[in-house]
């Protein structure tokens, strides 16, 4: 049996065991989605939010890219958190980093990857703004962890730039923004900051004036 045939057979018992337990999962499931969450992660394999969370399908709307990053030119992001922010009214907007996070390492050196590095360059701005508090840490592995923290409370930033959350705030004085770290060595989340709906949070030259809306 191949890797590709084994997940559609996990497939199969995943959904008779949801089945076994509640007759009418996938009922419920498939006529609403109405998550209180969205959640902003990285690609990586091992940080899936569902899991780590211990939630079900529906209760987290999921967005994920290398070193969950909010870049302001990302449509697919934007898109993202349009429709979260503005359809689905979540109420939490969780951007969530994890250790040891391979972007972040990458964005630290020098080393050329193609394409990526035009993605990499984000994370290499933020490094730039805290590069005598990174550089000040004599391990490496501590200071891809810093940058991995300093870097989840910049994109926490970047969203309260956005028109899209200064419009919820305005209109509803929701969602709040919450950073997290998620530890690959013990599955413990680590969070660093929380932002209330409160136009004092964003700098004013970031500020759109109320009738921009």
């Amino acid at each position: 049996m191949n890797p590709y045939e084994k997940l559609l057979l996990q497939n199969k018992a995943w959904s008779e065991e949801k089945l076994q337990i509640d007759k009418d999962f996938f009922n419920r499931l498939a006529h609403q989605q109405k998550p209180k969450f969205l959640w902003i992660g990285c690609s990586d394999s091992r940080v899936p939010a569902n899991e780590i969370t211990g939630t079900d399908p529906g209760e987290v709307f999921v967005h994920r890219n290398i070193a969950n990053m909010v870049v302001h030119t990302d449509l697919n992001l934007l898109s993202v958190l349009q429709y979260a922010v503005e359809v689905l009214k979540v109420e939490h907007i969780i951007v969530c980093g994890h250790y040891g996070c391979g972007g972040v390492e990458a964005a630290l050196g020098h080393q050329s990857f193609g394409l990526i590095n035009k993605w990499l360059r984000n994370i290499k701005e933020v490094y730039k703004n805290y590069e005598s508090e990174i550089d000040a840490i004599p391990d490496h592995k501590a200071r891809v962890n810093r940058l991995v923290e300093l870097n989840v409370l910049e994109q926490c930033q970047d969203l309260l730039k956005t028109s899209i959350i200064q419009k919820a705030w305005k209109d509803r004085k929701s969602p709040e923004i919450h950073g997290w770290v998620y530890g690959l060595d013990n599955g413990l989340v680590k969070e660093l900051t929380t932002i209330l709906p409160d136009f004092d949070n964003i700098h004013p030259v970031f500020r759109y004036s109320d009738d921009q809306f």
